[in-house]
């Protein structure tokens, strides 16, 4: 999983997302439900053999990338295909239901 910053968001989500799907984990170490979905998503997106990539951004510490997306609740996870969000879900959610949000996403 690679880390963004405000100041590396457009590079490493939107730029990067003319390539291949990129889901962004907003989270924060406090949050207890970030623990749980957090390995999940590292799983499943590892799984995909390369067809998703995975980004996190603590808010915590690059407020201004969870303004921009209006993030009031974490975990907030992000699809972006070509720049543009595509999916998203707010909390902690199943295995199986992360699944579900990738295989959508590794589609061609």
């Amino acid at each position: 999983m690679n880390n963004a910053t405000d100041a590396t968001f457009a590079s490493k989500v939107l730029d990067r997302s003319g390539d291949l799907p990129v889901v962004v984990d907003l989270w924060a170490a406090w949050c207890g439900p970030c623990r749980v979905l957090t390995p999940i998503l590292e799983k499943v997106v590892e799984e995909s053999g390369g067809a998703v990539e995975l980004v996190a951004v603590d808010v915590d510490k690059n407020p201004r990338t969870a303004q921009a997306f209006g993030v009031q609740s974490i975990p907030s996870v992000f699809a972006f295909k070509d720049g543009q969000v595509v999916d998203s879900f707010i909390g902690a959610r199943s295995e199986r239901a992360v699944r579900k949000f990738i295989a959508k996403l590794a589609r061609p």
